[in-house]
């Protein structure tokens, strides 16, 4: 007669879901060892604890992690993911933005001139320009008032007035996307808003079909799309992003801003380029090395541990100070596309695009680059290799991982 197995215990059943993650690398653990170990609760609890950590500083890209292993999504980060899981790009809203270019090409006017006009007329909103204590546009309902600050360069008070219009004409548009996106939160539903009236905006001011037109026959030469189509050229250099419509693509980019300190504010990718969600990315990626030379376009081949390289460029963009004294906002705007594309973009002109690789990582406790001058941390699945009689280039030697113990 079978005797009856004995329920297994909370702690072994935990160890049993750690030992059988394949990312470890580990030979199969026989269930007496696991037992074992389980039936020693400080040592099972320590083991428990360390492969949360371990798990969360593997997978940051999905959250953040708390000392319990219980993981946060941030609204920014679903906002995120969102947009990603769509490729950023919006047919719905693409549509909306086309019916409304379609009422303003009525009017023979410039373009903010336009904006301002069709305002005026469908919705009685009077625009002005004035003094706007922090605030860089603000709608009366009421009133039926829209002030903008008089801070804003003519183009983003173009694209304010292209993000009021959106609000009043492409609402449907965007509820009905903000509906399908299912936002966990009122904050990321919020967030998920403003991005999508963003994306009008810049559809209305931008339109696919002659932007991408344009895009082709200047072959995304950013500067001159951006006086073409009156935007700015953080304007011009996102909306090459969201260009994916299937009869009708565009090179698939990724965009990118980041400020000095190496936070990304904005991230938007058609390439299926992997951007590291939390902690600093490569200090090698012309992202970071661009701020040494504001105002100029930096170009880098780029290319990751894997072999995949992308053809990016970047360049530094102020914002104007609130005041004397107060620092001008800076920030990196950055583009980058698979290298297969190089020949279609302007911006790999006289480029040898072997010899000019430059090897970079997603940051330095995933990159497994053994020789880097610029690392800041060692990799998280290595043991590092200390040897006091020799100092190396790079500040932390370690050693290859063994395909039997994952280290």
């Amino acid at each position: 007669m079978n005797r009856l197995r004995k329920p297994l215990g909370l702690r072994e059943i935990g160890l049993r879901e750690v030992f059988a993650d394949p990312l470890l690398g580990v030979e199969a653990v026989p269930d007496e060892e696991v037992a074992e170990l389980a039936a020693a609760p400080n040592a099972a609890r320590a083991v428990l604890a360390l492969y949360r950590a371990w798990r969360v500083a593997r997978e940051d890209a999905g959250g953040i992690g708390l000392p319990s292993g219980r993981r946060v999504l941030l609204p920014t980060e679903e906002v995120r993911d969102f947009f990603d899981a769509q490729s950023n790009h919006f047919p719905a809203l693409e549509a909306a933005a086309e019916e409304i270019a379609a009422f303003l090409a009525a009017t023979p006017h410039e373009m903010n001139h336009a904006i301002a006009e069709r305002l005026r007329r469908a919705h009685g909103l009077a625009v002005t320009v004035q003094p706007l204590a922090a605030a860089l546009r603000r709608y009366d309902p009421a009133a039926r008032s829209l002030a903008l600050s008089e801070s804003l360069p003519r183009e983003s008070r173009g694209f304010q007035m292209a993000f009021q219009l959106a609000l009043l004409e492409a609402r449907a548009a965007v509820d009905g996307t903000v509906r399908s996106a299912s936002p966990s939160t009122s904050e990321a539903g919020m967030l998920i808003r403003i991005g999508l009236l963003n994306y009008t905006a810049a559809a209305l001011l931008m339109p696919y079909a002659p932007f991408l037109e344009s895009a082709r026959a200047l072959r995304y030469d950013v500067s001159e799309l951006a006086a073409r189509f009156g935007v700015s050229y953080e304007q011009a250099c996102q909306r090459p992003s969201s260009l994916q419509r299937p009869s009708a693509r565009g090179i698939p980019f990724f965009f990118l801003r980041v400020d000095p300190a190496g936070n990304v504010s904005k991230r938007f990718s058609a390439a299926g380029f992997p951007f590291p969600r939390y902690g600093g990315s490569c200090p090698r990626w012309v992202v970071h090395t661009a701020f040494a030379r504001p105002g100029a376009i930096e170009v880098q081949v780029s290319e990751l541990p894997d072999g995949a390289a992308f053809l990016c460029f970047a360049r530094t963009v102020d914002a104007p100070a609130a005041r004397w004294g107060e620092p001008r906002p800076t920030h990196v705007i950055a583009m980058g596309c698979d290298l297969a594309y190089a020949a279609d973009v302007v911006y790999a002109d006289g480029l040898d695009l072997s010899a000019a690789r430059v090897g970079i990582g997603l940051s330095c406790r995933l990159c497994e680059r053994l020789d880097c001058r610029s690392r800041a941390f060692p990799p998280l699945e290595h043991r590092l290799a200390l040897d006091p009689l020799t100092t190396s280039s790079s500040p932390y030697r370690f050693e290859a991982k063994s395909p039997r113990s994952g280290f």
